[in-house]
């Protein structure tokens, strides 16, 4: 069989060699080092096979789509949090952080093969019309439902915009449709209640845009209350990270001076040293923070400047050991790089980064009078997955795929319903939860042998 060579594809590729010398720099056609030479036979090489593949592959290829899988390849095989976003994951990801999205208000997870509702966010419109956790949604505007991903994009929407969702309820012979009308729906980061009389509790599920003022009014609200605020329970569990300013200004608010975190990068750029402020509110009552092995990133860097500075307790168990800073950075046709920039370090001089903050006092997690749950030592770490940093600048090597690795590294950014994300916190479930209520005795403890 004869190849007749395209000729519009061969200058496609011309024009992106030519595009990537230009991003190395405008000197490399003017001074090629053994270093660009190197770069040069390795592009030449990439462009040998593409067009390879095109010409040649036994069914036809999307050229736009195997570049794009190369060049995720390649950035990811440096530590599991380099990525190329696409439109959609850079759209997702600003979504994430932004602290309110458009849609019908439900927490989904994958439960048994199922797209499973965690839970409807109260006031949206999911709660009104009442679909219930444990519903599983089957069908959006009478499409199938393929994954977690495909199901959020489906639900997701411009405000005002109708669309139709189906589910089966256990104890309902066919399934259920609901007409919603999207809206905005506010993502909430802080969740409190009074576990006693001057004792409050406050989960940081992430850190989004709006996360310390939301966290200054909740501990306004709790300091306010009919009994002085005597103790605090700082919850970090579970908590994947988000935004470095927002943990930063978090930790500010506990302390009155001292270092809270230092970044160190290859470049002078990245480098930076945060220091504490002292506030016009003096919050000087002991706090007991929890973390587990869910507790990575931004909720690492919290947990750290409160311990070095010995501001709060930590309990729990050890946390994920995600010591690394990533920047964003925007590309052409909406798409965004992700790119491990810095290592940071504790007030101390620690370096988390694939070995975790560990706790105080050492408690395991489980629930009072029910089956017990035993995930803290169990979750996947940092130090598990493949090609991640160490805590220095040396490379670790891994034992497992590059695609067992992108699932493990997804597994562990979602958050288990141990507690509901939205809506009231259930007192009777937190207080059967064994770290709060050691939290709570810790707290109680130290006030009677302060003799107060």
């Amino acid at each position: 069989m004869s190849i007749v060579k395209n000729r519009s594809t061969k200058m496609w590729l011309v024009t992106v060699i030519a595009v990537i010398f230009w991003i190395i720099g405008t000197g490399f056609y003017h001074d090629l080092s053994a270093k660009d030479e190197e770069t040069y036979k390795g592009l030449k090489l990439f462009s040998d096979v593409l067009e390879i593949v095109n010409e040649n592959y036994v069914d036809p290829v999307d050229t736009k789509e195997l570049i794009e899988k190369a060049v995720q390849g390649m950035v990811h095989s440096l530590d599991p949090h380099s990525l190329l976003l696409p439109p959609e994951a850079l759209e997702e990801l600003q979504i994430d952080t932004k602290g309110e999205f458009t849609g019908i208000g439900i927490s989904i997870t994958i439960r048994d093969g199922f797209v499973t509702v965690i839970s409807p966010i109260e006031g949206t419109p999911a709660s009104k019309a009442g679909i219930k956790a444990g519903d599983k949604v089957i069908k959006v505007d009478g499409e199938p439902i393929r994954d977690l991903q495909d199901a959020v994009k489906k639900m997701r929407g411009p405000r005002g915009t109708p669309v139709v969702v189906t589910i089966i309820r256990e104890g309902s012979p066919e399934p259920i449709e609901f007409k919603l009308i999207r809206d905005v729906i506010p993502v909430e980061s802080i969740r409190s209640v009074v576990l006693k009389p001057g004792y409050g509790y406050i989960w940081i599920t992430h850190f989004s845009d709006n996360t310390t003022e939301d966290l200054k009014q909740a501990l306004e609200k709790l300091e306010a209350g009919a009994v002085p605020l005597k103790g605090l329970v700082l919850d970090l569990r579970d908590n994947p990270g988000g935004l470095l300013p927002q943990s930063i200004e978090v930790a500010d608010l506990f302390l009155e001076k001292g270092k809270i975190l230092s970044i160190e990068g290859r470049l002078k750029k990245h480098n930076k040293i945060y220091n504490a402020h002292a506030d016009n509110a003096k919050r000087n009552y002991p706090i007991v923070t929890l973390i587990n092995g869910g507790s990575a990133s931004a909720s690492e860097i919290v947990a750290g400047a409160l311990q070095d500075n010995k501001r709060a307790l930590i309990l729990g168990t050890t946390s994920f050991g995600k010591g690394s800073v990533q920047t964003v950075e925007a590309l052409r046709d909406g798409y965004g790089l992700k790119l491990t920039v810095a290592r940071y370090y504790t007030p101390s001089g620690r370096s988390i980064q694939a070995k975790g903050i560990e706790p105080d006092i050492s408690v395991k997690s489980g629930f009072i009078d029910k089956e017990a749950v035993d995930k803290g030592d169990d979750l996947l770490k940092e130090k598990d997955l493949i090609n991640h940093l160490d805590a220095e600048t040396t490379k670790s090597e891994g034992k497992e795929t590059a695609s067992d690795q992108k699932q493990e590294s997804e597994k562990i950014l979602k958050t288990p319903d141990r507690l509901l994300q939205q809506g009231p916190l259930d007192l009777e479930r937190i207080m059967s939860d064994n770290q709060v209520r050691r939290a709570l005795e810790i707290l109680i403890g130290y006030e009677i042998l302060n003799g107060k």
